[in-house]
């Protein structure tokens, strides 16, 4: 009895000893302690993180609440400036309309004035050329003779003999009744003396067939008319010149028309009947010269 019982504690305490350290481990492994431990530390990390969190979040609602406050304080700042930029634009508005609108009323005013410029030089053009014929109709039965050297004293009775000692050189008698009038040109300047002297006859045919004698005799002589052939015994070779008495603008156009002979674009120019004519050559038509600008287009075209 002893001796079993005795085994039997034995076995009893050895196996009591080995279940229990397992036991107790397995237990100690999952105590409640254990797990506590754990939990704790998870819990502090999560504080730790939200605390952070909500001191970012604090300091972003603080940093906004102080841009806002700022962003509201220079906006009250500026909305008066903005005010006043509103209304300078909407002046500026005004007066850009107001300006537009009274642009295209000067600008309809201009067209106007514009057509009624054309519509005055048409007129006035129509009004020289009215001037012009009158002018040439009232010369028409005159003629002028240049560089005739002045005589002292001189007078009408003086002009007429020269007249009648010139028309008896060159073949063509002018009795003093044929002469309605006769004149030197005046001229302001003194230093000027030989002026141009005017001859106005009682008709047209008189005043051509002098000039055409006075042509004809240049053609003939070597000799060209000159001062002698008005009965002057003093300066007698000074060179006369007999045309037709033109008008200003055909004095112009004629000086023009030699200007064109001279540089050998044109053969021809001469006068007839207070007018103008050009011909660039025996087989060319005849040009009537009217005006300067048709002088010009000659010239462009050449």
């Amino acid at each position: 009895m002893n001796t079993q019982s005795g085994s039997i504690d034995v076995n009893l305490n050895k196996s009591l000893s080995e279940s229990n350290l397992t036991v107790n481990s397995q237990k100690e492994n999952k105590s409640p302690s254990a797990f506590v431990s754990t939990r704790n530390k998870r819990k502090r990390v999560n504080e730790e993180f939200s605390t952070e969190l909500t001191a970012f979040k604090e300091e972003i609602k603080q940093l906004l609440v102080v841009m806002t406050s700022k962003n509201e304080e220079e906006l009250r700042k500026i909305t008066p400036t903005l005010v006043d930029i509103q209304q300078s634009n909407r002046n500026i508005e005004n007066s850009i309309a107001f300006l537009t609108a009274q642009n295209e009323e000067y600008k309809k005013k201009i067209e106007e004035l514009e057509a009624q410029a054309r519509e005055d030089r048409k007129n006035i053009t129509i009004l020289e050329e009215k001037i012009e014929d009158l002018q040439r109709n009232a010369r028409k039965a005159s003629f002028e003779i240049k560089n005739v050297p002045k005589k002292e004293n001189e007078n009408k009775e003086d002009l007429i003999e020269m007249i009648k000692c010139l028309s008896k050189s060159i073949g063509c008698d002018v009795s003093r009744k044929e002469i309605r009038d006769i004149y030197r040109v005046r001229t302001k300047k003194e230093s000027v003396r030989n002026t141009p002297i005017i001859v106005e006859t009682t008709t047209t045919l008189i005043k051509n067939d002098f000039l055409k004698m006075c042509k004809a005799f240049n053609i003939k002589h070597k000799s060209k008319l000159c001062a002698k052939h008005l009965g002057f015994r003093t300066s007698e070779d000074t060179p006369i010149f007999v045309s037709e008495n033109l008008t200003a603008k055909s004095s112009r156009l004629h000086f023009l028309g030699r200007e064109l002979v001279k540089s050998r674009r044109y053969k021809y120019c001469w006068t007839a009947y207070g007018k103008v004519y050009l011909r660039r050559d025996d087989n060319s038509p005849v040009i009537i010269l009217r005006d300067e600008m048709q002088v010009q287009n000659l010239l462009q075209h050449d």
